[in-house]
């Protein structure tokens, strides 16, 4: 064995993770941010009505689902980086534009443009790029913590600063922020030696097809659909919830956020264990979809006190960080062999698209019908989840590799069919053009020196 399969990830893959993981913060920080402060201090904008500020604050999903695909795609072309520092700049010169807006319009104009930015895909490839094949999922894993904690950090941050130095100031930090992140880019992320065309990286346009017929994929699709949809409704009508009905000032909506976010980040590690120690991850999806719905019906019915919204909140995000944290792991394993970038890439158009959906449908809703109807419409989302994720099957265990073949293996005819016979593989498929393999296999079955065995063509010696 060389140091290809070494178990630690060297000083280049480390930094290449945290790097791209604080340019990921920074920039979700930014949209974050405004989450629990635009339906309360967004009112005092001229032109604002609930149906625009739901507008606003959901606008940036429009364009970011728009060109989340397109951007990967041209990265694969003219290289990640300029696409990520072309992006960045454009997210916050949409903040700058929000910053100097006295009218709604003019804060909508900058969330579009904000969310014109849409860098995601280019980060996730160059992580690719820069990290060896048993390492990524670790990497992967602290983009997606990053993530869950700048939208924790957002929430507590978001209301102080707002009242410290108005929308304004809000909106300039974000600015600064996405600076900040071209900074860290350009001082902290190594340079790579090119693209490395792989299909996990990115959306391969051969997968495209097969990603959104596949009943299962398309099923945790409308999931985060309907979560961001949920959670972007809930934030036009809660921060409004504890203002009118809570009683509580607007400035100190920070610690309920706090309370419910840390709470709800120590309430889901059980399940996240449990649901994959026991192989139980449809039911604990299912349990949280459900959960999410009583909330929903809760702050309907019950919502009307301080105590009760506060613990109406804690509730949901328990849930919320339950089924965000669950779903991109069901994707890898659900997605076919050589098909997660692509599931990933159109994963994550669903995931803003219902980001805008929820927005503006909250706004919708709650101008024609007040608060009850927002929360009512959120409840009427998770059923239909509820229905749509109860018709799933329990996912395949499995883990992704991606192995480099050498001309022997890729000369043998009977590679895949030998390796699917095997029990424990579920899926394998060979990309000549990578000289690579892209196999899926329950780890408690399949050793690596078993798969290394079933590669070696009968005869032929393993070794490197």
């Amino acid at each position: 064995m060389h140091d290809s399969h070494s178990e630690r990830m060297s000083r280049g893959e480390t930094r290449a993770a945290g790097g791209l993981a604080l340019v990921f913060a920074f920039r979700m920080l930014g949209m974050f941010m405004v989450l629990p402060v635009l339906a309360t201090y967004g009112r005092d904008l001229s032109g604002a009505t609930p149906a625009l500020i739901g507008l606003a604050i959901g606008a940036y999903g429009l364009t970011q689902a728009v060109l989340q695909i397109p951007f990967g795609i041209l990265a694969d072309r003219i290289g990640r980086l300029p696409v990520i520092y072309v992006g960045l700049l454009v997210f916050a010169a949409g903040a700058a534009l929000a910053a100097n807006a006295d009218s709604i319009w003019g804060v909508i104009a900058g969330r579009v443009l904000q969310g014109a930015g849409a860098i995601s895909a280019a980060v996730m490839a160059l992580l690719s790029d820069l990290t060896r094949e048993q390492h990524r999922t670790k990497a992967m894993a602290m983009i997606g913590m990053s993530i869950g904690l700048s939208f924790a950090v957002a929430m507590v941050v978001g209301p102080v600063l707002t009242h410290l130095f108005g929308l304004a100031g809000l909106f300039w930090t974000t600015a600064g922020m996405a600076l900040l992140g071209i900074l860290i880019t350009w001082l902290v992320v190594p340079r790579t030696a090119g693209p490395l065309q792989h299909r996990e990286s990115g959306v391969a346009r051969q997968a495209l097809g097969p990603t959104l017929r596949h009943p299962d994929l398309l099923r945790l699709d409308f999931g985060i659909l309907a979560l961001h949809a949920i959670l972007m409704a809930s934030f036009v009508a809660l921060p409004l919830a504890l203002v009118e009905q809570g009683g509580l000032p607007k400035e100190q909506h920070w610690w309920v956020y706090l309370t419910a976010l840390l709470v709800g980040f120590f309430g889901m590690v059980p399940f996240i264990i449990y649901a994959e120690k026991q192989r139980r991850m449809k039911r604990v999806l299912i349990g949280a979809v459900a959960v999410l719905l009583l909330c929903e019906l809760y702050f309907w019915a019950f919502g009307d006190n301080l105590r009760a919204l506060v613990l109406g909140t804690i509730v949901f995000f328990t849930a919320f960080n339950l089924l965000e944290a669950s779903l991109p792991s069901l994707i890898s394993k659900v997605a076919p062999a050589g098909g997660k970038g692509t599931a990933m890439g159109v994963y994550s158009t669903s995931q803003f698209l219902g980001a805008a959906l929820g927005g503006i449908l909250g706004g919708w809703l709650f101008q024609h019908g007040g608060l009850g109807s927002v929360f009512l419409g959120c409840s009427v989302l998770a059923l239909l989840w509820l229905v749509i994720a109860a018709t799933m099957r329990e996912p395949p265990y499995v883990t992704s590799l991606r192995l480099p073949l050498d001309a022997d293996a890729l000369g043998d005819a009977g590679l895949v069919a030998r390796l699917l016979a095997q029990p424990g593989i579920t899926d394998a498929m060979v990309v000549a053009e990578e000289s690579a393999l892209y196999v899926k296999l329950d780890t408690q079955q399949v050793d690596r020196a078993l798969l290394d065995g079933l590669i070696a063509p009968a005869g032929a010696a393993p070794g490197h």
